[in-house]
């Protein structure tokens, strides 16, 4: 990564404000080709700065670690509920902006405060605390044989590791916990790709796909996170399609705000470990933690709206303005730098800080160290196409991700559902006790039954590997 200029207070180069003046725009192909160039000249502006987002999207971005932590520790003064958004409010911001689907209000609890927040989390702590971390750990290798499976032998000997690996393994992941039958696990899969594709009607497919898999898990509780949260939700209102509701919404948060950065670190992970400056001899969950240290899956989000205007340095933040925190920016401080040393590995703030930090952090190390780990083992002869400094990322100011990870090996066999598979204990460690009847309204057509798929049906990603796991 290129060094920042001397001159901090200049931006960096090819950056829009050089010829247009006003913020820093945070995206765009210069933007993610050197985000710390970015980063530093703002740091050279004090704790926080004001970037546009998006095109339009004018928001505070906190660059400091110390003033981020302080942020991210003290919801009362910045609460999470964007509904607080002046200029959402006021009609100013774009009705197409790209910024409306990251930012704007859900009724779940990355976006609640206080005793609402408190009941919401607790409910998608009980249901992930119900996970059995051994048979997680299987479900993931499981996975990520699959997926190696489809391309180590048949071609030759390269592939193309973000699309072909890092990308679905989260997917097939996270089918598998929620419980989904194949045909629904296609299209939860499809849905959830295309909203981070941008595909048209994504969210309707992702929305109708989840509504029916909640129908079935009333019909048919299972060992799965959705039978837990629904039961979690019972316990929270008695009105059952209130609860049903809220279980969709927090379903939608848990894929959208645990698949892609988990798919993020998988690739950036692998990259490193493969890349020419590592150090031979250090473990995977070294290269997993560099990454979330200097690469961090989520660059910049965590919406809050200040109660009342708030000074931070030499900027005041209005009450009702957008405040993001720069996780990429935080992570590598100058000021943290210098006592780097003497912080715990997992002292970044990738997965957040404070009430609304990811309750699954150690659920997506263990993935992503399981994941790397599986692709070396298996194809141990693996190298990079290319330099990993020569890596190019999507210009994104939400994510760090690779856009491509093209590699080349030896080509070899994967053994098809290994005997080990078939004994695999539930992902879940405790059954869920029977459920109500959904009512009359759920939405849309009711979900079919595992053996209901047509056999003449290819079937989508978790169909294939369902089919793949029994030998079929």
């Amino acid at each position: 990564m290129s060094q920042p200029t001397d001159d901090h207070r200049t931006p960096p180069p090819g950056c829009p404000a050089h010829a247009q003046g006003g913020n820093i725009q945070l995206y765009g192909p210069d933007y993610a080709a050197d985000p710390e160039a970015y980063y530093a000249h703002l740091r050279a502006q004090g704790p926080s700065a004001p970037v546009d987002i998006a095109p339009g999207v004018e928001v505070e971005l906190v660059t400091s670690y110390d003033a981020a932590l302080h942020i991210l520790q003290n919801p009362a003064a910045f609460p999470r509920d964007s509904r607080r958004w002046n200029a959402l409010a006021e009609g100013r911001v774009p009705a197409d902006s790209p910024a409306l689907p990251m930012m704007g209000y859900r009724p779940n609890a990355l976006f609640s405060d206080g005793a609402d927040h408190a009941k919401l989390r607790q409910a998608v702590i009980a249901a992930l605390d119900t996970v059995d971390e051994r048979a997680l750990i299987r479900q993931t290798q499981k996975s990520a044989d699959y997926l190696i499976s489809n391309f180590c032998s048949d071609r030759d000997g390269s592939a193309e590791l973000m699309a072909e690996y890092a990308s679905p393994l989260p997917l097939l992941v996270f089918s598998h916990l929620f419980g989904c039958p194949p045909e629904i696990g296609d299209r939860v899969i499809a849905g959830i790709s295309g909203i981070f594709e941008g595909t048209a009607g994504a969210d309707e497919v992702l929305g109708q796909a989840l509504a029916e898999l909640i129908a079935l898990k009333h019909r048919r509780p299972g060992d799965d996170v959705t039978t837990e949260l629904i039961r979690q939700h019972a316990l929270l209102t008695s009105d059952q399609a209130e609860a049903d509701q809220a279980v969709l919404h927090q379903l939608v948060t848990l894929l959208s705000g645990g698949t892609a950065p988990l798919a993020a670190a998988i690739g950036t992970s692998s990259a490193l470990y493969l890349g020419e400056e590592w150090p031979t001899g250090l473990p995977v969950e070294d290269a997993v933690s560099q990454a979330l240290w200097s690469y961090a899956p989520i660059a910049n989000y965590a919406g809050h709206y200040p109660m009342m205007d708030v000074e931070l340095g030499d900027r005041t933040l209005r009450a009702g303005d957008p405040v993001l925190i720069s996780f990429a920016a935080a992570n590598r401080d100058p000021k943290l730098t210098e006592h780097r040393a003497q912080l715990s590995s997992k002292a970044h703030l990738a997965f957040g800080a404070g009430p609304h930090a990811c309750p699954a952090k150690d659920p997506a190390f263990m993935i992503a160290v399981t994941a790397v780990e599986c692709l070396l083992n298996r194809l141990p002869d693996m190298e990079l196409d290319e330099p990993f400094s020569k890596l190019g990322w999507v210009p994104s100011p939400w994510s760090r991700v690779l856009t491509e990870l093209p590699v080349h090996f030896t080509p070899r066999s994967v053994p098809a559902a290994p005997a080990a598979y078939e004994s695999a204990a539930p992902v879940v460690s405790q059954p869920a006790p029977d459920l109500v009847q959904p009512p009359a309204a759920m939405p849309a057509a009711q979900a079919p039954q595992e053996d209901e798929t047509p056999k003449s049906r290819k079937g989508g990603l978790f169909s294939r590997f369902l089919a793949w796991t029994k030998g079929e």
